[in-house]
Order: C-alpha cells, then sequence, then structure tokens
C-alpha cells in the first residue's frame, strides 16, 4: 500500500512559481509512474503531468507545456512539480498519484493510489 502526501502550495500572485511535493511511504514507488493532477472548484480533475519510473519520459497537458516540471528522485521516493509563470486560471487542489505501470499516464484509469491533495491559489 502507498500513501501520498502533497506539501507546497499556497497563494501566489499571476507570473510566480511554487514547487510541489510529493512523499511516498508505505511502499517504494520506484517502480510505478507517477502524476499529478489538479482540480478546480466546479470543475473535473484533470491532468497535469506524469512521469515514467525512472524519469526517462514525461507527458504534459499542452497548458503547462515550457512552465512546469516533473521530476523525481527515487532514492528519497518523492515526486516534484515546479510551476512557472502561474496564471489565476490555474487555481486548484494539485493531486500526486501513483500508477500501476512503469509509463507515464496522463489519464487516471492506472492510478491506484493518490494524496489529500495542496491548495495553490493563483491571484491575479
Amino acid at each position: 500500500q502507498v500513501q501520498l502526501v502533497e506539501s507546497g502550495g499556497g497563494l501566489v500572485q499571476a507570473g510566480g512559481s511554487l514547487r510541489l511535493s510529493c512523499a511516498a511511504s508505505g511502499r517504494t514507488t520506484n517502480s510505478f509512474g507517477m502524476g499529478w493532477f489538479r482540480q478546480a472548484p466546479g470543475k473535473e480533475r484533470e491532468f497535469v503531468a506524469a512521469i515514467s519510473w525512472n524519469g526517462g519520459i514525461t507527458s504534459y497537458v499542452d497548458s503547462v507545456k515550457g512552465r512546469f516540471t516533473i521530476s523525481r528522485d527515487n532514492a528519497k521516493n518523492t515526486v516534484s512539480l515546479q510551476m512557472n509563470s502561474l496564471r489565476p486560471e490555474e487555481t486548484a487542489i494539485y493531486y500526486c498519484a501513483a500508477a500501476h505501470g512503469v509509463g507515464a499516464y496522463s489519464y487516471t484509469t492506472p492510478y491506484f493510489a493518490w494524496g489529500q491533495g495542496t491548495q495553490v491559489t493563483v491571484s491575479s
């Protein structure tokens, strides 16, 4: 069983940066693909970024390409999301997830473990 805990959310002005972290416990996530999703009020959860088990493959939603970077440290069992040039419409709860499989999945089906989420608020 895997437990995931996100941190690093907060309030930032438009154009600012935040770095989210996801710490895994209970079982190593070294052989799992990992992903970040977000959910804004009244909207469905959407894919943000994913990374394969060894970091060799990454995937991003088009709207964050060039601004967000996903990375992982398997020695520390952590996954991070560096978010730059943030926009007000990216205000949401951001969730970390672990997938059955080694790929960088952009859909929710493979993900079997989810964190509780961390709030990101971008003011205009």
